[in-house]
């Protein structure tokens, strides 16, 4: 879905096609019955029951319900949809950090740089229950000590999402930029102030 958009919305949002002259109509019910539905899969055998893993879009909020085990094709439909109207009625979704916006500042030794920028290395967003964004809190973790040569992109550190003492999300912090290392005596010095810590 996210890799690759444009190929997800060709194949999977159809609602019928015509091959070798015979009219086939996509079996997901939902396609009609709700515009923001673009997909996705359906499924029925005698031991699995009918299934459905069904795509919505809203804004810029996107849910994904499984149905696995429903006695009918409009149970599975039925029940898909309720699973969609409920994430969408309570829950959101929150752009944290967008790919490349600067997470925090790191220490950084033996480079010609004595900080760097960590990042997401892509949109990061967090999907919650209404009303409790407000209570996340985000710590930031870094390889210590940070020791240059560091390649631009090179996982640096993590961001840890912590709700109600939960840690509910962790992604991996990368270097926005590279950072050589520092000259001879650069380096010796840092060296020796590591030593003393």
């Amino acid at each position: 879905i996210r890799d690759f958009p444009e190929e997800y919305k060709r194949l999977y949002s159809v609602k019928e096609y015509t091959y070798n002259n015979i009219k086939q109509a996509n079996r997901n019910r939902l396609l009609w019955l709700d515009p923001n539905v673009d997909g996705m899969k359906t499924g029925h055998t005698e031991s699995a029951g009918y299934c459905l893993i069904s795509t919505a879009k809203r804004d810029n909020t996107r849910h994904i319900s499984v149905i696995l085990g429903a006695p009918t094709d409009t149970a599975r439909a039925t029940e898909s949809q309720k699973l969609l109207n409920y994430g969408f009625q309570f829950f959101d979704s929150t752009l944290v950090y967008k790919q490349n916006q600067a997470v925090s500042k790191l220490k950084v030794w033996k480079g010609d740089a004595n900080e760097i920028s960590s990042t997401v290395a892509s949109d990061l967003y967090l999907t919650l229950p209404k009303g409790e964004y407000a209570n996340v809190k985000a710590i930031v973790s870094s390889t210590q000590p940070l020791i240059a040569p560091i390649k631009k992109g090179q996982v640096i550190g993590q961001v840890k999402f912590v709700l109600n003492g939960r840690t509910i999300s962790e992604r991996a912090l990368v270097a926005n930029k590279s950072v050589a290392a520092a000259g001879l005596f650069g380096r010796a010095w840092d060296s020796i102030k590591l030593m003393m810590q």
